[in-house]
């Protein structure tokens, strides 16, 4: 893992910019799994709140300062306007301004919030701080490209892997973090912030329509898979996994 970012439960916090990253939250999931009378407990956003309370008080422990915290994008899960989405994300930010001693906010555009803006700010398509540079995932913004950018952190992948026993009779679907090289820099993939969304097992459907990164280049990315308790385990690069997950296919 490279020393200039920590995984921090399913967020990205790198000390040299005192930068939080998190990634798609898709509020409003959980209400839309309930319209389609699929009956969950609307634990969901709390959740939320209680996993963002102790990321903060993770980084605090650190001795470390949170100065800005970027969200990366698909904020709001419904394509149209809901009111229930936009009232959940000022809830979620003022507990962070509570927590985190007010940092700066940036929120990054997904393709999930195309058609309007749905904080209380100017939506961004990105945004860069020192060598860093955070996007939603969906399309390549060409200011990233620049010499000065080292690391591009992006979502929108959802990434996760999905492990199968030989007889095919368990299978377990971890979040992961996907680390690796595409166009002379470092690229971060986040996972899902929330539980329900579970993510895309990306060693089983690994497609060239999700990401403006060819599956090419995703095979070579490492993974960093989120087990019990938010402890990482390095699986290697996803090319491997997806070859692993074709033998017991057969």
């Amino acid at each position: 893992m490279n020393p200039k970012y920590i995984f921090i439960s399913k967020a990205l916090y790198i000390p040299e910019i005192k930068t939080l990253a998190i990634g798609d939250l898709h509020l409003g999931y959980e209400f839309l799994i309930n319209n389609a009378d699929i009956q969950i407990p609307y634990s969901e956003f709390e959740n939320m709140k209680d996993e963002l309370k102790k990321i903060i008080e993770d980084i605090k422990k650190r001795k470390r300062d949170i100065k800005t915290v970027v969200f990366l994008g698909d904020i709001k899960h419904f394509f149209a306007y809901k009111k229930i989405e936009r009232d959940l994300f000022v809830e979620l930010i003022d507990e962070i301004g509570k927590t985190a001693d007010n940092p700066e906010l940036i929120v990054i555009k997904g393709n999930h919030e195309k058609r309007m803006d749905f904080a209380y700010q100017k939506l961004l398509d990105f945004y860069v701080k020192g060598s860093f540079a955070f996007i939603h995932g969906d399309v390549m913004h060409k200011e990233i490209l620049s010499p000065e950018i080292e690391i591009v952190v992006m979502g929108h992948l959802h990434p996760a892997i999905a492990l199968k026993d030989s007889q095919k009779i368990k299978s377990e679907k971890y979040k992961c973090f996907l680390a690796g090289k595409y166009l002379g820099k470092e690229f971060i993939i986040l996972p899902s912030f929330g539980e329900i969304n579970t993510g895309t097992s990306l060693n089983e459907h690994l497609s060239d329509d999700r990401c403006f990164i060819p599956p090419a280049q995703l095979l070579n990315f490492e993974v960093h898979a989120i087990g019990e308790d938010n402890q990482y385990y390095n699986f290697g690069k996803l090319g491997v996994l997806e070859k692993l997950h074709d033998n017991i296919k057969k």
